[in-house]
């Protein structure tokens, strides 16, 4: 969102993100500011769909400038039913918004916003909060372990919270993955080794980065560790899976796994990559992980939420994120979309629901291309890992109808 000056009555559009002052929003007290002491404001109150929002000087119990970020990325006007809305689902510069308080699309062009009642699967009242990937701050979350400004300096003692799935650019061939990804331990893990170690699920708001790029300012994964990683693209996500000793990133051996996500936990993980463009935060992302294997998938678009969803904790990599895990390959492939975990045609399967259904097959992929073992390198293969964080504002994603 990009507020048109600081002027009381100014305009809220959409418009290519630049991180400028006037697109740095900061939810305080149940209130959207920006410019420190402006606050998104229907003007007059208006409850009539279609009406612009604007800014206004920020009051104290201001009813006008009450909203709340919901669990499934709504900007909602509190109490009202009401949601900020992409108009039409205009993505051109300078498209107000408005309350038709459905679903507002965090879209980063400029539209003018306006509100409307809120709707499910109104893709036009959906809204991402996030960061610029090269201005990070210490931490995103309250409460949270680690860090999410980590430098470039690796250490094994590494408290940072920050992720970056990418791939590298070879001569004459597609992107290979640099990857690797995975989170695990902590100081606060190796505090209670003498209690023996805690497992994945036990200390999902402690889970750090682990990367195979040396100047990420992450803990780096040591050679040997990875005997597998297959990568994929498709339109919609990216994905690693793979196997390996992962013992080595002080998980206790034995550990059948546990969930990390986006949600959840006040852990304060960030998720960034370049599939889909320079720096782009994935705001919706799901992965597992246990001594032996590990899968990671970062969701972009409209069905982020649906691609990535993350209610299936206990059902591991395998059910989640159909894939290959085989030992000896290391490749990257294009790939189809998988069908959503948990959807089967017109039915939502829920978590101990009995029977439970088999995982769906995973879907067809090509352009595949062997990279070598994936090493650690300083400039080349990168992949990054962490542990289970969240989104600014984490809440339960809603399962699809």
């Amino acid at each position: 969102m990009t507020a048109a000056s600081n002027a009381d009555g100014a305009i809220v559009t959409i418009e290519t993100c630049t991180y400028a002052d006037n697109q740095k929003w900061t939810f305080i007290g149940g209130t959207v500011q920006v410019f420190g002491n402006k606050c998104l404001d229907v003007p007059e109150g208006s409850t009539v769909d279609g009406t612009h929002m604007q800014i206004w000087t920020c009051t104290a119990n201001d009813v006008n400038q009450q909203f709340s970020y919901t669990g499934d990325n709504r900007l909602a006007w509190t109490n009202k039913g009401k949601c900020v809305d992409l108009t039409s689902g205009n993505q051109a510069s300078g498209t107000q918004t408005g309350h038709f308080f459905d679903r507002v699309i965090y879209e980063y062009r400029a539209a003018q916003l306006t509100s409307f009642a809120c709707t499910d699967n109104n893709h036009n009242q959906i809204w991402n909060a996030g960061y610029n990937v090269n201005n990070l701050p210490p931490t995103s979350q309250s409460n949270q372990f680690g860090t999410n400004n980590c430098g470039t300096t690796s250490s094994q003692t590494s408290n940072c919270q920050t992720a970056y799935l990418k791939y590298a650019q070879l001569p004459s061939t597609p992107p290979p993955p640099l990857l690797t990804y995975l989170a695990m331990l902590t100081q606060f893990r190796r505090g209670l080794l003498f209690m023996g170690a805690p497992t994945i699920g036990d200390t999902e708001h402690d889970e750090v980065a682990w990367c195979t790029k040396s100047d990420r300012g992450t803990r780096i994964i040591p050679n040997g560790a990875l005997a597998g990683v297959h990568f994929v693209k498709t339109s919609n996500y990216v994905q690693v899976s793979g196997v390996g000793d992962f013992t080595k990133l002080n998980i206790r051996g034995g550990d059948e796994g546990g969930e990390l996500d986006n949600r959840g936990a006040d852990a304060g993980g960030l998720v960034f990559g370049d599939t889909f463009g320079n720096g782009t935060q994935y705001h919706e992302w799901t992965s597992f992980i246990s001594d032996t294997e590990f899968c990671f998938r970062a969701c972009t678009g409209a069905d982020a939420t649906v691609n990535c969803n993350h209610i299936y904790d206990v059902m591991g990599c395998f059910w989640n994120i159909p894939a290959n895990y085989d030992a000896g390959v290391f490749e990257t492939c294009d790939g189809d979309n998988d069908l959503p975990m948990g959807v089967y045609g017109t039915s939502t399967w829920f978590q101990g629901v009995s029977p439970t259904p088999p995982a769906h097959p995973a879907a067809s992929s090509s352009n595949c291309v062997a990279v070598p073992t994936v090493t650690v390198a300083p400039a080349k293969r990168e992949v990054a890992v962490k542990g289970r964080g969240l989104s600014a504002f984490p809440r339960a994603t809603t399962v699809p109808n």
